[in-house]
C-alpha cells in the first residue's frame, strides 16, 4: 500500500503552504486545502467550485470562504501547538487509494506534558456536502482536564500573505449555537451567493459522552465551542469532528434548516459509514483511472498523485464549473480556468472518465453568451472565449502583473492569446471522437465550433498582395514573443477549427437537418459564409523555413537572437543562458512547447521527419518555464525516437508538484501538468493516438526500469484494458472493437484476450 500514499516524515513549518497543496481535499465541488490543525503557519483554503467575487480585487477570482477546520487542543492552560511544542514521531500521510489525509505525532508542552495525537480527515466524494476529521488522543505522562475547541473562521481574506492584493470577499451574515454544534453564513459581496458552514463535535466512550461542560462564544467574525472532559494517562479517547458545507449556489431552500438536517443525518449515519461509502467511491474511481506502473516506484507514486488530484478537482455533477488551472488547491491564477483544461486535462478524463468530460465541456457551453460578449467588446463576430474565464465566461485576466524581475509588467495574454477558441474546439471533436456522443454534438458542441468559425472569420486578415491569409498581433502558447504575426499554433489551429466546423456542419446536415437550420438561423450563417470559410482553409499562412522542414514558430521568430541553453539546474530544468545583451523578447529562447504542442495535438498533419526535425530544433531553445511544458516533450521525443530524454521529462511532469520544480506549489495545484502527466504515459509510452480513419493505435515503448504498464480507457462503446510487459501486450475489451499495434490491425472483443508479442 505504500505506492499509494504521499508521506512526510519530518516537520518544517516553512514547508507548510507547500504541503496543504499536496494534502488537498476535495471532491469535485469542493476543496480544503491540506491544512495542520495545530499549526498557524500557511495558507488555509476553503474553496466551493463556482462561488467567485470581484470586489476590491484586480479581477474576479475565486472566494477562498470561512474556513471551517478549527481545532484546538488544551491541556490545562497550554495550548498543543506544534510550532511551540516539542515534536516527535510526526508522520503526515495522504493514503490516495482511500481519499483520506492522516497525521500522528507525539507532543510535549513547555510544561513537560505529552500527547499522543492521532488525525484523520476526509471530503466525501459520496455526499459532496459533506466532510469530518478524526481525532484520537492519548495523555502520555498525565491526568487532568482537556478542553477541546471547534471554531469557524469567517474573517479569512484572500491573497492573505500580499499585503497590496489582500481582499475580503464576503461578509459574515449570521452565526448559530446549533447546541451541540455551530454555524456560520457568509454572503459575497458582489452576487450576494450565501454559503454555510456547520461543524459540531461528539466525543464518545464505552462509558458514553465525554464532555461535561460546553462553551459558546463569538469573537467577532470568529464562533466558537470549548468542550471540557477529563483524560487519563495512557487512555486514548476519540473525537469526530462532523462538516457540512453548502451554498446556495445549488440549493434554494434555507440553508440553516438544510445544513442543520443535513448534520444531523451525517451524525446519525456515523463518521464510519462515511467514510467507508466515501473511500469505496475512491476505489471504483481508481478501478477506471489508475496507470500501474510496474518497476518503477518512483514513477508509480508520482502518477498516481497526478491522477489523484486530477480527478478530485472535477466531478459530473455540475455543468456551470470547470477546473482551474490550479484545480481547488488553491488561489494562484485566482482559481480562474484556461486552455489547461482542454488541451492537458480533458483528454484524461475523456478516455477515463468520459461523463466528467462531457461536463467540462458543457461549462463552455454555458458560458457561451460571456464568450459572444467578449467578441462583441473587442469588434469581432461569434465566440470568443476568455483566455481566463470565471463564473459566466466573461474575459477577466488580469491587466497588469509582475515579471521575473518583480516589475509591474502590461498582461497581454487576454488581448492576445486568441488560440483558445480552437483548443476548445480541439477538446469537442475528441470527445466525440472517443465517445460517440451524438447528442453532446447536435444539440451542444456544432454549435461552439460554428460559433468559433464565425469569429475566426471576422478575426483572420486576408492579405492581397500574397493572397494569403494571416492573424496579426497575437501571443502563442509560448508567451515570451508578445504581439508576433502569424503565430503557426494560432494559425494553424484556426484553420483547423474551421474545418471541422465545415465538416461537421455538413454532418448535422445530414444528421438533423431541422436543427441544421435553426443553427444557422441562431448563429445568422449561411452558404456565403461557409464558402469564405473554405477559402480561408485553403489560403491559411504557415511560415516555415526554405526546405518545409522547420515550422517558423511566427513570422520573423528566425530572425531572432539564436541563443541555445547549455546548463540545467539541479531539478534538471534549463538555467536562464546568456541574453547577450537582448531581452527575452529578441532572442529565440521559448516558454514552453509552441510548434511541438501542435504536433501533439494533431499528430496526423505532420509527417514523421518534420516533427523529428522541430523536436530537435526547439527542444533546445525551451526554457520550461511553464508546467505543461515537459510532458509535452516527453510524447514529442517518443513519437521521434528521443527516448532518453523522453523519460526525463516525464519524471518533471509527473514531479512539478512533490518536488516543487516550478517553484509555486504554494499556491495550488499544477493541474496542467497532472493532465499532461496522464498523456505522456498513455500518449507517450504506450503511443495510443487515434489516426485518421478514427482506429485506436498502439506503439509501446517502455523505459528500461518498466517491467510492465497497465490501464483501462473508454472508447465508444466499449471499455478496453491494456497491458504492456517486456514480452507481450494484452488487450481486453468489453465490446468488439479495431485496434492497431505496431501497425498491424486487430479486430478485439470480449470474447477473447489479444495477445500480440513484442
Amino acid at each position: 500500500m505504500e505506492l499509494w500514499k504521499i508521506s512526510l516524515d519530518k516537520y518544517n513549518t516553512n514547508d507548510n503552504k507547500k504541503y496543504e497543496t499536496l494534502f488537498t481535499l476535495a471532491n469535485g465541488n469542493r476543496g480544503l486545502r491540506g491544512a495542520l490543525e495545530f499549526s498557524s503557519k500557511g495558507n488555509r483554503g476553503n474553496y466551493i467550485a463556482g462561488i467567485f467575487d470581484k470586489s476590491q480585487s484586480q479581477v474576479t477570482e475565486i472566494v477562498n470562504l470561512q474556513d471551517p477546520l478549527g481545532f484546538n487542543i488544551y491541556i490545562e492552560d497550554e495550548k498543543v501547538d506544534i510550532d511551540e511544542c516539542d515534536l516527535y514521531s510526526f508522520k503526515r500521510e495522504l493514503d490516495m487509494h482511500n481519499g483520506v489525509l492522516q497525521m500522528k505525532f507525539i507532543a510535549t508542552t513547555k510544561k513537560g506534558k505529552s500527547v499522543e495525537i492521532k488525525c484523520e480527515r476526509f471530503v466525501s466524494r459520496n455526499k459532496t456536502s459533506r466532510w469530518a476529521a478524526k481525532y484520537e488522543i492519548t495523555p502520555l505522562n498525565f491526568d487532568g482536564k482537556v478542553f477541546i475547541e471547534n471554531y469557524i473562521d469567517g474573517s479569512v481574506t484572500n491573497s492573505t500573505w500580499d499585503v497590496m492584493n489582500k481582499t475580503k470577499h464576503f461578509k459574515v451574515k449570521n452565526i448559530y449555537d446549533s447546541n451541540p454544534g455551530i454555524a456560520l453564513t457568509i454572503e459575497t459581496n458582489d452576487n450576494n451567493i450565501k454559503s454555510i458552514e456547520l461543524t459540531t463535535l461528539m466525543g464518545e466512550n464505552n462509558k458514553g459522552n465525554i464532555f461535561k461542560n460546553r462553551r459558546y462564544s463569538e469573537f467577532g467574525e470568529v464562533v466558537s465551542e470549548v468542550y471540557e472532559t477529563f483524560m487519563s494517562e495512557g487512555k486514548t479517547e476519540t473525537i469526530v469532528k462532523y462538516g457540512i458545507s453548502i451554498s446556495d449556489k445549488d440549493i434554494r431552500s434555507d440553508l440553516i434548516a438544510e445544513g442543520t438536517k443535513e448534520l444531523k443525518d451525517f451524525i446519525k449515519e456515523g463518521y464510519e459509514a462515511e467514510v467507508e461509502a466515501h473511500s469505496n467511491i475512491w476505489r471504483k474511481i481508481w478501478d477506471e483511472i489508475d496507470i500501474k506502473i510496474q518497476g518503477d516506484e518512483k514513477a508509480q507514486i508520482g502518477i498516481r498523485f497526478n491522477l489523484f488530484q486530477l480527478s478530485a478537482s472535477a466531478y459530473a455533477g455540475d455543468t456551470t464549473v470547470s477546473i482551474a488551472a490550479k484545480g481547488l488547491h488553491g488561489e494562484g491564477y485566482k482559481g480562474h480556468v484556461f486552455w489547461d483544461t482542454e488541451v492537458f486535462m480533458l483528454p484524461f478524463f475523456i478516455y477515463t472518465r468520459p461523463d466528467v468530460a462531457k461536463a467540462l465541456l458543457m461549462y463552455r457551453y454555458n458560458t457561451l453568451n460571456g464568450a459572444r460578449e467578449n467578441a462583441a467588446i473587442t469588434g469581432y463576430k461569434g465566440a470568443r472565449f476568455a483566455w481566463e474565464a470565471a463564473d459566466d465566461g466573461l474575459e477577466v485576466t488580469p491587466k497588469w502583473g509582475v515579471d521575473y524581475d518583480g516589475n509591474a509588467v502590461r498582461i497581454w495574454t487576454g488581448d492576445e492569446e486568441y488560440h483558445i477558441n480552437s483548443d476548445i474546439a480541439f477538446g469537442i471533436v475528441e470527445y466525440y471522437r472517443a465517445t460517440n456522443d451524438k447528442e453532446f454534438l447536435v444539440n451542444y458542441g456544432i454549435e461552439i465550433l460554428l460559433d468559433t468559425a464565425k469569429f475566426w472569420q471576422s478575426r483572420v486578415e486576408y492579405n492581397k498582395g500574397n493572397d494569403r491569409y494571416e492573424i496579426s498581433s497575437v501571443i502563442g502558447p509560448d508567451e515570451f514573443h508578445e504581439h508576433v504575426d502569424n503565430n503557426v499554433f494560432t494559425n494553424y489551429l484556426a484553420k483547423w477549427n474551421i474545418e471541422k466546423a465545415l465538416f461537421f456542419k455538413e454532418w448535422l446536415k445530414t444528421e438533423d437537418n431541422v436543427n441544421y437550420k435553426v443553427l444557422c438561423s441562431k448563429l445568422g450563417l449561411n452558404e456565403e459564409d461557409f464558402n469564405m470559410w473554405e477559402t480561408m482553409t485553403e489560403k491559411m499562412y504557415i511560415p516555415m523555413s526554405e526546405d518545409g522542414m522547420i515550422i517558423e514558430q511566427f513570422e520573423g521568430y528566425f530572425d531572432l537572437e539564436d541563443i541555445e541553453i547549455e546548463e540545467y539546474d539541479e531539478n534538471e530544468m534549463p538555467v536562464w543562458p546568456d541574453f547577450k545583451g537582448n531581452k527575452l523578447g529578441e532572442t529565440q529562447l521559448l516558454k514552453q512547447a509552441d510548434v511541438a504542442q501542435l504536433m501533439i495535438m494533431l499528430p496526423e498533419e505532420f509527417s514523421e521527419a518534420v516533427k523529428k526535425a522541430n523536436y530537435e530544433y526547439y527542444e533546445k531553445r525551451t526554457m520550461h518555464k511553464s508546467s505543461l511544458s515537459p510532458s509535452m516533450y516527453s510524447i514529442m521525443g517518443l513519437a521521434v525516437g528521443d527516448r532518453h530524454n523522453a523519460y526525463k521529462y516525464f519524471m518533471k511532469a509527473i514531479y512539478t508538484d512533490l518536488e516543487d520544480n516550478q517553484g509555486n506549489t504554494d499556491f495550488g495545484l499544477h493541474a496542467a501538468a497532472a493532465g499532461g502527466s496522464w498523456q505522456s504515459a498513455i500518449f507517450g509510452f504506450v503511443g495510443l493516438r487515434v489516426n485518421k480513419e478514427g482506429v485506436l493505435n498502439i506503439n509501446p515503448w517502455l523505459p528500461e526500469q518498466w517491467e510492465g504498464l497497465s490501464f483501462n480507457i473508454n472508447w465508444k462503446s466499449s471499455r478496453i484494458g491494456i497491458s504492456i510487459s517486456k514480452d507481450k501486450i494484452e488487450v481486453d475489451s468489453t465490446c468488439e472493437a479495431t485496434v492497431i499495434i505496431y501497425d498491424k490491425s486487430y479486430l478485439i472483443s470480449d470474447k477473447k484476450q489479444l495477445v500480440v508479442a513484442r
